[in-house]
């Protein structure tokens, strides 16, 4: 198949090498066209013009920074993207814009499918890793053997079209929320004399993580009447981390949202119920 793919960086040339390992013709620009060139190595023709590498594309594929720049790529193309041809994007963008983005190009008799992905220049370099797709389940049965070569695992999130903007905005929620996490660890850490090598070496015996998704099922069956740690107690916690980098000269960043979150918790009633409970949204 002849693929058109526009963002080459790191993300983006991974894919472009796997298309070339799995025999496609691709054709890549890029916004720093040194980049799009050096793909040139593996058998990829790159174009200083995306209109230009548009020529004979039965799909064209993103992988961009934003809304702004799939829209700044795209929108000048609109003429030029011949009927029939899928238009996949690869980008992490937010849930609205993308909506507007597949109806905009639906009422162009254009397919915009957004599938954005959990995985790093290596996964997309090797096709390991996982992708997430949405909109009609069609879409995604038509599509699935051509995205299947580019990752380890495809999973559907739903039939609204912008559903896998969202899905991957948690994702990247969570992961970003552990950097800050560790973040806090650190500053607590430095606060009470302890060194971040010896700190992080907790996580060699410890692995939070593992409670991840025992917590979100807990979060998601409301069973909270039966504390395995107390919202109250929990907050105590929170307390005792807050004042103690305080006495070392530091101030924690995301504790301190903890603590709100708690504190509106427990303002409501729930501060003898599971910690999860705070979690939850009140209607």
């Amino acid at each position: 198949m002849k693929i058109a793919f526009f963002g080459t960086g790191l993300m983006g040339s991974g894919f472009v090498r796997r298309m070339r390992a799995c025999g496609h013709e691709v054709n890549v620009w890029n916004r720093s066209a040194a980049k799009a060139r050096a793909l040139q190595d593996v058998g990829a023709t790159s174009f200083d013009d995306p209109a230009a590498a548009l020529a004979g594309a039965e799909r064209v594929h993103l992988s961009l920074a934003d809304d702004a720049s799939v829209d700044a790529v795209l929108e000048p193309l609109a003429a030029a993207i011949a009927p029939g041809t899928w238009i996949v994007d690869h980008t992490t963008t937010a849930v609205t814009p993308t909506a507007e983005r597949v109806a905009r190009w639906r009422s162009r008799g254009r397919t915009f499918v957004h599938a954005p992905v959990f995985m790093g220049p290596a996964n997309a370099k090797e096709g390991t890793g996982l992708m997430l797709l949405s909109g009609p389940k069609a879409q995604h049965e038509a599509l699935l053997p051509a995205l299947q070569q580019m990752t380890g695992k495809v999973v559907h999130v739903g039939e609204a079209p912008e559903r896998a903007a969202a899905f991957k905005l948690f994702g990247n929620l969570t992961l970003i929320g552990i950097i800050g996490v560790l973040g806090d660890v650190n500053r607590l850490a430095h606060a009470v004399g302890i060194s971040t090598p010896e700190a992080f070496s907790l996580f060699e015996h410890f692995n939070p993580g593992q409670t991840l998704p025992a917590r979100a099922a807990r979060i998601v069956s409301a069973d909270v009447t039966q504390p395995s740690f107390e919202l109250a107690m929990a907050r105590k916690d929170v307390r005792l981390m807050i004042e103690e980098a305080r006495r070392g000269g530091f101030d924690l960043h995301v504790m301190p949202g903890v603590a709100a979150m708690f504190d509106a918790a427990i303002a409501r009633g729930d501060g003898a119920l599971d910690v999860v409970a705070a979690a939850r949204i009140s209607s």
